[in-house]
């Protein structure tokens, strides 16, 4: 069986017009498909944000040990 790739250029308008024509099954997975898209963009650009080269790892563990311990302290107090 052969396979041929195709590349057609449509415009939002088209491709909403194609869309409406489409089963509601259809949609409803478009429309997951879409939103899995969006938030993976989402998290992305979230993620790039935090992105850092002045803490490494090391300094970052570190902190989290320091305030383990104030935390375990403040705990055993109470």
């Amino acid at each position: 069986m052969n396979t041929y790739n195709y590349q057609i250029s449509l415009s939002y308008q088209q491709i909403l017009e194609l869309v409406k024509q489409l089963p509601y099954e259809d949609k409803a997975k478009l429309g997951k498909e879409l939103a899995k898209e969006t938030i993976d963009n989402r998290l992305s650009r979230l993620l790039n944000s935090f992105k850092t080269n002045e803490l490494s790892q090391q300094e970052i563990d570190s902190e989290v040990e320091t305030v383990r311990t104030e935390l375990y302290a403040k705990k055993k107090n109470s």
